[in-house]
């Protein structure tokens, strides 16, 4: 549920008050609020979205900090293949 609701702040005594503004002496502005579950959840992908793009900077450093040896290509770069594949299912296992 992401359905968005307004409401007013008052800008005095931080009274919320919805679907409309009562005819009190309070000032009030327009503003947004989210569920805290709602919220709690967003976090939690956000760490999840966190890890998973510092698993996949590791990678790319190891990548490009590697210089393998003359005729050794090959080996590094299976291994490289290798690195990516459990970076991969560990990220997807995660999900």
């Amino acid at each position: 549920m992401n359905d968005y609701v307004k409401a007013w702040q008052c800008t005095g005594c931080g009274m919320i008050e919805a679907p409309q503004t009562c005819i009190g002496v309070c000032q009030h502005r327009k503003v947004e609020f989210v569920h805290a579950f709602e919220h709690e959840e967003a976090l939690a992908q956000l760490e999840l979205a966190r890890r998973q793009a510092s698993a996949l900077e590791a990678l790319a450093r190891r990548l490009v900090s590697t210089n393998p040896h003359k005729g050794g290509w090959e080996a590094g770069y299976r291994a490289m293949q290798q690195q990516a594949r459990s970076t991969l299912a560990a990220i997807a296992s995660a999900t």
